[in-house]
């Protein structure tokens, strides 16, 4: 295991950076427990000469935990449930997933 590997597995295993979540597959009824690090970030979006912003949320989840995120897959945060919407993106190391999501 890489020095950057063990980091990302203690930044996802401590408690006041990563959050339990509940990941269910759209396709088969399998579902598991990940823990997640979620982001807010606000989008701006052109259109024609206008602009919007809007907000987002997106969660990294390690590959370690959920090897094949898809879209329609669904996240639940609490009492929250979100679907996965795009591809889900991986970092350079491959070690997390980036996964756009909007709610249910």
């Amino acid at each position: 295991m890489s020095v950057f590997a063990a980091a990302m597995d203690r930044i996802f295993t401590d408690a006041s950076m990563a959050a339990p979540a509940l990941w269910i597959s759209a396709t088969t009824s399998e579902e598991r427990p990940i823990r997640i690090i979620c982001r807010a970030p606000d989008r701006v979006t052109d259109f024609g000469a206008g602009r919007f912003v809007s907000d987002t949320t997106v969660v990294d989840v390690r590959v370690a935990d959920l090897p094949a995120p898809r879209p329609g897959d669904v996240i639940v945060i609490g009492a929250d449930s979100h679907v996965i919407q795009g591809e889900p993106l991986r970092d350079r190391e491959r070690l997390t997933w980036t996964l756009d999501l909007r709610p249910a």
